[in-house]
């Protein structure tokens, strides 16, 4: 049974911190990239940050400077370290594994809320 296990999210004020994790469990075959999409009301989920196995990062430009995410192969967890973090950064953050067979799987979501 897969499992992805998220933590990490809450309320942070505006220029904050916050950093999600998410393990990955059950997967039977390799891990190839990991990472997190958001989705607002209303709006489709957008993609945040991944990272490949080799290290390889994608952000978007919206985060770049701001979130760095990484991943621990051999626990197969993936963690994004979000600073400074933005009104606009509200939304609720799903953790993102891609196998190789490219069977994608989805965490269940985490509330990040960035308010004063």
């Amino acid at each position: 049974q897969v499992q992805l296990v998220e933590s990490g999210g809450g309320l942070v004020q505006p220029g904050g911190s916050l950093t999600l994790s998410c393990a990955a469990s059950g997967i039977t075959r390799a891990i190839n990239t990991m990472g997190w999409y958001r989705q607002t009301p209303g709006q489709e989920r957008e993609l945040v940050a991944l990272v490949g196995r080799s290290g390889t990062t994608t952000r978007a430009d919206s985060v770049k400077g701001r979130f760095t995410i990484s991943r621990d192969n051999a626990k197969n967890t993936v963690d994004m370290k979000m600073n400074s973090l933005k009104p606009e950064d509200t939304a609720v953050y799903y953790c993102y594994v891609r196998d190789s067979r490219w069977n994608v799987y989805w965490g269940q979501g985490t509330q990040v809320t960035v308010s004063s």
